[in-house]
């Protein structure tokens, strides 16, 4: 339970903010009453996952009232889905997929402090093992490698503080830290991206793009103007345990980099490196050295929006390097949503677990993903809509015999919740 000036938030509370209905004061997707400005005047849209921006014209869905001197933010969203994955190494799953993020945000000693956490019950609602995915790796289940699977989110996903205060007119500070947290390294994470907010599953470059996003220990400073920012953090390069529901031990071993640039509303470009200093438990001695580029576009129209993102991933450890490439993109019209994904990634005999191939042996991997969502249920605060997502894969030769198919695909139908833009409410 938490305590802001006197304004209780209960996750009934929460609860009920997001979803309680008001017909009457149904606003456009897109559009609203902005969060209020930080420093230097920059929109609290811009942020992002962590201390990232995203382009300001295509700001998050998210519900937000004021209390005193605090502007508080509610973020998330819901996937109840039945998840089909095709051939000799698919599965099938009925489960659901969520997150929800609180931001309170205050004017404090001439800057601006926010205070975020950001939860999950995906380690309930898709279990430890996580969900069927076809060539997705990464983290361990039961202290084997998962495969063919995207592994849960941690039910602590973030709880760290942000503190941004002007240096001159045109230059600003800023200090971001807590037990659970995103370091500057990686792009957007791919729940906060609006060109991926309403596709219910992780790239298939998740641990070469945006995995340090949540990290148990996190330090990050930072210098920004109002179109570019230069970060440093240091921070946890190990993976999250299978503890899902704990806390893990806070610790710092690892540093990164990352250069923003928001030349304006429509576009946010980052590069970022980092050394990762034992990631993978099930090789404690290996580091990771891994280097970031993204570039995101975003324009609102008058009943909708569309945005873009690509990103390009590399991981060089024990003497190899691998990549990954991701080019998606989301449009919304009125009560219409239509996402699209490309992917092509590298993977080993060893990620893959496939005992008969030599474990660094490399496969590359492509995948196509096409989804539509329609909205049936929406008022002000909240929408309701239903969607399928299918995906066909490209494999090599190599790896026909094992997944029984060159073209093995996938099928998603899901319904999800989540807020639309608000308007400012008085708590």
């Amino acid at each position: 339970m938490h305590s802001l000036s006197g304004l209780r938030l209960t996750p009934a509370v929460l609860a009920i903010a997001l979803a309680l209905p008001t017909p009457a004061l149904s606003q456009m997707e897109g559009h609203g009453q902005h969060m209020p400005a930080g420093a230097l005047g920059i929109s609290m849209d811009r942020m992002g996952s962590g201390t990232t921006w995203i382009p300001e014209d295509v700001s998050l869905p998210s519900r937000h009232f004021s209390r005193g001197p605090w502007s508080v933010m509610l973020h998330g969203f819901v996937f109840a889905q039945y998840n089909k994955q095709s051939g000799t190494r698919g599965d099938s799953q009925f489960g659901s997929l969520n997150w929800g993020m609180l931001m309170a945000s205050r004017p404090l000693a001439g800057g601006v402090f926010q205070a975020r956490t950001m939860l999950s019950l995906d380690p309930w609602t898709v279990t430890d093992r996580g969900y069927p995915l076809l060539a997705q790796t990464g983290e361990t289940y039961k202290g084997a490698l998962l495969y063919d699977r995207q592994h849960p989110h941690d039910f602590w996903m973030e709880v760290a503080a942000l503190y941004e205060r002007p240096i001159t007119s045109n230059l600003a500070l800023s200090l971001y830290a807590g037990p659970s947290g995103e370091p500057a390294l990686g792009p957007v994470a791919f729940m906060h991206r609006v060109s991926a907010m309403d596709d219910p599953t992780a790239p298939l470059g998740h641990h070469w793009q945006d995995a340090t996003h949540i990290s148990y220990g996190v330090a990050t400073v930072g210098l920004f103007t109002r179109r570019w920012k230069l970060e440093a953090s240091a921070f946890n390069g190990r993976e999250p345990d299978e503890r899902r529901f704990a806390m893990d031990q806070p610790r710092i071993d690892s540093y990164s980099a990352r250069l923003t640039a928001n030349p304006n509303k429509n576009w946010s470009a980052t590069i970022g490196f980092g050394y990762l200093a034992s990631p993978e438990s099930l090789h404690p001695d290996e580091a990771v050295h891994r280097t970031v580029g993204s570039l995101m576009h975003g324009r609102s129209f008058r009943n909708g929006l569309w945005s873009s993102t690509l990103v390009v991933g590399a991981n060089s450890h024990a003497g190899e390097r691998s990549t990954s490439t991701l080019l998606e993109s989301q449009v919304v019209f009125g009560a219409n949503t239509v996402t699209a994904r490309a992917e092509l990634t590298g993977r080993t005999g060893e990620e893959l677990a496939l005992a008969a191939v030599p474990p660094d042996e490399s496969f590359r991997v492509a995948a196509l993903s096409l989804g539509y969502i329609r909205d049936f249920a929406r008022g002000a605060r909240m929408t309701t809509g239903i969607g399928a997502r299918g995906t066909i894969h490209a494999m090599p030769a190599g790896l026909e015999p094992h997944y029984g198919s060159r073209s093995p695909t996938g099928l998603i139908l899901f319904l999800r919740v989540r807020p639309v833009r608000s308007v400012m409410m008085e708590m």
